[in-house]
């Protein structure tokens, strides 16, 4: 099983940017798709980006497209999340998981999550 663990959150002012990472252990890594997911206080875990085990392919909320950009270096085992012209409303926890089976927008098809980094957005 893939283990995560995120890092790269922090506070940021409304246009500024951030740059998550998603460090996985375990040679498996590389077989998985990958996903980022939030959450919000009071509010239920959010759907971010996903992005292939081979990289070829990437899907965004719509919520974030054009904003946030998912990669992943296999070589250091690593999976970003590149955000950049941040709204308050971004603010959330932020995870990561590998995906198992089933929608890539949904939490329930994923597993191994890290125990996410806090994103604050300030007006």
């Amino acid at each position: 099983q893939v283990q995560l663990v995120e890092s790269g959150g922090g506070l940021v002012q409304a246009g500024g940017s951030l740059r998550l990472s998603c460090a996985a252990s375990g040679r498996a890594f590389r077989s998985y798709a990958m996903g980022w997911f939030r959450q919000a206080p009071g509010k239920e875990r959010e759907f971010v980006a996903a992005i292939t085990w081979s990289s070829l392919s990437t899907i965004y909320a719509d919520s974030v497209k054009g904003r946030f950009t998912i990669s992943r270096d296999s070589a250091k085992n690593t999976v970003y999340l590149q955000m950049n012209s941040l709204k308050p409303e971004d603010t959330a926890v932020y995870s990561c998981a590998a995906h198992y089976s089933g929608s890539y927008s949904s939490g329930a098809a994923y597993d191994g999550w890290g125990q996410g980094t806090q994103v604050t957005v300030s007006t």
